[in-house]
């Protein structure tokens, strides 16, 4: 009989928690992932500036901040399949409801603060995702929870169907009520069918009796574990560049390919088609090759990949569909390598007696550092529309010297373990 393929095997003998954060994922993914490249349109249709556009996105980041900051304490204060429960409802249901009444920049702005709870989810569900999963399948994992929302690529032509046929505003509105619908189902579904993790039983019993400031006056020494931690904070450094690519590219590349290149608005979904299409096919060829422990060369060739289909996205003239096409393979592929490792990379160099409140941390300190680069890149955009995609060159260039670091560290880290473990073997 042939051996079953180790993507197709880990997704049918999931179990738990795992089974079924990912089992639900598309019910949010599809959405999320229809809607958004249109976001940035929709709002510069109801009259939003680039800048204005830009804003939104900052202020919204700088209220993660806040939440990001809550989130390992509530987590570990409500559970984490509780905590997933009320704070996903808050963070999507609500403001897809806000977008589809939208008329101008204060329904934004309004519906970016309420969606920032979603850092409490993201803590939240990360922790009921991987805490009773089996560790040397989390990239698989990972690559399933990201395909979960690429599978939106093979529903893009509805998206597509939508703009032309009812032009950008009712199209949008379709999009999000549609999202509204879907995505409370998931929450609802997923409540049902998962159960508290082992860790989040015994923070659930560890924090009965506190309330959720002292849990926070203890962040000191969580903090102080993070910065004894190199591995940690280049994992996150990865993850940092990642984060402000990836909000540079939602609210820009749209903008971009439509005023600049001259792609008509209905065509914009059959690029996150192709695009999503391609990661689709690369998961199943490339990652059952790639191991945790030899990270470094995927991450280096994904983040090359990345800077070459950003110089041909910025030199691309007027109507250069092919050369688009190729920006976008690229970009695809680039994702492919990139997006599962850093999250396993992430979650794998972190205490996990801390793992609630360490991600907290890292996600107010990502959030913080991430949230300027909305309005920094709307400003650019203003000036030169090229100009926030020479901006994400820099920082793969910056996520390629810490990829190297951290392979260093993690290498010698790696000797000195089999260095004692030898020490230790009795003499025959």
């Amino acid at each position: 009989m042939k051996k079953r393929h180790p993507m197709i095997n880990t997704l049918l003998n999931l179990k738990g928690n795992t089974k079924a954060c990912v089992y639900t994922e598309p019910l949010w993914g599809i959405p999320f992932n229809l809607y958004t490249p249109y976001a940035s349109v929709y709002m510069f249709a109801l009259g939003l500036g680039d800048s204005q556009i830009g804003l939104v996105a900052s202020i919204g980041l700088a209220f993660q901040i806040l939440f990001a900051l809550l989130s390992g304490a509530i987590t570990d204060k409500l559970g984490r399949r509780k905590t997933t429960f009320i704070f996903d409802i808050i963070a999507w249901s609500v403001p897809c409801l806000i977008w589809f009444f939208a008329k101008n920049f204060t329904y934004f702005v309004v519906a970016a603060i309420i969606n920032s709870v979603q850092r409490v989810t993201a803590n939240s569900w990360t922790c009921l995702l991987v805490e009773d999963a089996e560790q040397e399948k989390l990239v698989y994992i990972y690559s399933w929870v990201h395909m979960a929302g690429l599978i939106a690529a093979f529903f893009a032509p509805i998206a597509g169907f939508f703009v032309a046929k009812f032009d950008v505003i009712p199209a949008v509105r379709i999009l999000y009520l549609i999202a509204f619908v879907m995505m409370t189902s998931k929450f609802v579904i997923l409540y049902i069918f998962s159960e508290e993790t082992q860790q989040g039983k015994r923070r659930l019993e560890e924090t009965k009796n506190e309330h959720i400031f002292s849990l926070l006056k203890q962040y000191g020494g969580v903090l102080k574990i993070i910065l004894e931690s190199p591995q940690t904070l280049l994992s996150f450094g990865i993850l940092l560049v990642m984060s402000i690519v990836n909000m540079v590219n939602t609210t820009f590349w749209p903008l971009y390919i439509t005023e600049k290149i001259g792609v008509s608005v209905q065509m914009v979904s059959l690029f996150y088609f192709l695009r999503s299409a391609t990661i689709l096919v690369i998961y199943f060829i490339i990652i059952p090759k790639i191991n945790l422990s030899f990270f470094k060369y995927p991450l280096l060739i994904g983040f090359s990949l990345f800077i070459v289909s950003q110089t041909l996205l910025i030199s691309a003239p007027a109507h250069s569909y092919i050369i688009l096409v190729v920006s976008t393979l690229l970009e695809a592929f680039s994702l492919s390598l990139i997006n599962p490792l850093t999250d396993s990379l992430t979650i794998i160099n972190v205490d996990p007696n801390e793992r609630a409140r360490i991600m907290a941390i890292l996600h107010v300190i990502m959030i913080a550092l991430t949230s300027p680069f909305g309005w920094i890149a709307g400003i650019l955009s203003e000036k030169w529309r090229p100009l926030p995609f020479i901006l994400n060159i820099f920082l793969f260039v910056i996520g390629i010297i810490f990829t190297y670091f951290l392979s260093l560290i993690t290498k010698n880290k790696d000797k000195i373990k089999e260095e004692i473990v030898f020490v230790e073997k009795p003499l025959k």
